[in-house]
């Protein structure tokens, strides 16, 4: 039998202005002018309420959301309408400038390298003390080649690659974000039929066992993260593997998964020895798959789906994570509850409250 380490687990189942039109009258007027293109990205107004919450929470603390780049973000991390292009661009600078937001997760990795000189440009718009969350790609991170469907058809042979880790993913990421680089997250996608777990754990102890030591002088805040999908996989054996090698569980909130309050009994398990930083993402409201959540809360301007029993328990595990001298960040999907940012405000109350409560 599989060790089960949660108990009863679900299986995976605006334009520059046009030229005037050749051949135009003399006199007549030109065409009406279009604004020009925006250049830069303004933040959003300080909110005093927000400045009074985030100086509830200490500094160890780091709140991000699940990339940027969301027009719909306007009034409350940025100050007018820019085109997502622009923001994925040029728009850390005024998304960090969010009394909250001191972290983001750069989840494009996972469709491909990113280069370094994108790295460079991210980490130069962000202040000293902001982390980034970054994704490994999916060459690395996706045991199968999967089709325009996403079902997999063939084997992917580069699976869990650590040369290719380390060419295309760790390299590029810790030189070029340096202190500012966060934690390095290998997001194991659904395995399907290779998902047993002696072969897993096998090629997973192998994969850990060959990447290279991350030099604390340059990144003293990275570490090796692995984020699985597939429930029957978080057992013991798995957790003891990470903690021997040095990498970190994240605890992943998001359907198929075990619900938040069950999953912290392998972050406990982590943890068992020396408490470690936690690592957490909140990615989905239970129940609700990723492309329908993608299209009920689009423009993610609002809480849709309020979903307290999960904000409640992200709190108490990152309450008693802070309250051990350890870090946590925590990075928030607008898939979780309709807006990210909005949903890390609550998150806050929420935690700031567990910590200003007398012990227990």
């Amino acid at each position: 039998m599989t060790e089960d380490l949660f108990g009863g687990l679900p299986l995976p189942a605006p334009h520059e202005r046009p030229p005037a039109a050749p051949g135009g009258a003399a006199g007549t007027s030109p065409p009406s002018a279009k604004p020009a293109r925006a250049q830069s990205v303004q933040p959003a107004r300080t909110d005093d309420a927000l400045q009074a919450l985030a100086a509830r929470l200490p500094s160890n603390l780091y709140f991000g959301t699940s990339s940027w780049a969301y027009p719909g973000w306007n009034g409350m991390v940025y100050d007018g309408e820019y085109s997502d292009s622009l923001l994925s661009r040029k728009g850390l600078a005024a998304y960090s400038r969010h009394p909250l937001l001191r972290a983001a997760g750069i989840d494009r990795g996972f469709y491909g390298p990113i280069p370094l000189a994108d790295y460079l440009s991210y980490a130069a718009q962000v202040p000293d003390g902001f982390r980034f969350l970054v994704k490994a790609p999916a060459s690395v991170c996706d045991a199968w080649l999967r089709g325009s469907d996403g079902a997999g058809r063939l084997a992917n042979e580069a699976f869990l690659d650590a040369e290719l880790a380390v060419r295309d993913f760790i390299a590029p990421a810790t030189s070029g974000l340096g202190s500012k680089c966060g934690p390095l997250l290998f997001q194991l996608s659904p395995m399907g039929s290779l998902a047993d777990s002696g072969v897993f754990l096998e090629l997973l102890d192998a994969f850990l066992g060959a990447l290279p030591p991350l030099d604390p002088s340059i990144t003293p805040h990275a570490s090796y993260t692995v984020e699985l999908r597939d429930p029957a996989l978080l057992t013991p054996r798995y957790i003891k593997l990470l903690r021997r090698h040095g990498a970190r569980f994240c605890l992943a909130a998001r359907d198929r998964l075990p619900p938040v309050a069950r999953q912290a009994a392998a972050q406990a398990l982590m943890d068992e020895k020396a408490p470690g930083p936690l690592v957490l993402r909140w990615m989905l409201h239970a129940g609700r798959p990723y492309a329908f959540a993608e299209k009920l809360y689009a423009p993610f301007d609002r809480i849709v789906d309020d979903d307290p029993d999960t904000r409640n328990a992200i709190a108490d595990v990152v309450a008693r994570t802070l309250r051990a001298g350890q870090s946590a960040i925590v990075i928030v999907s607008n898939n979780a509850e309709g807006c990210a940012p909005l949903s890390c405000v609550r998150l806050a109350e929420a935690i700031a409250a567990r910590l200003e409560a007398a012990p227990r």
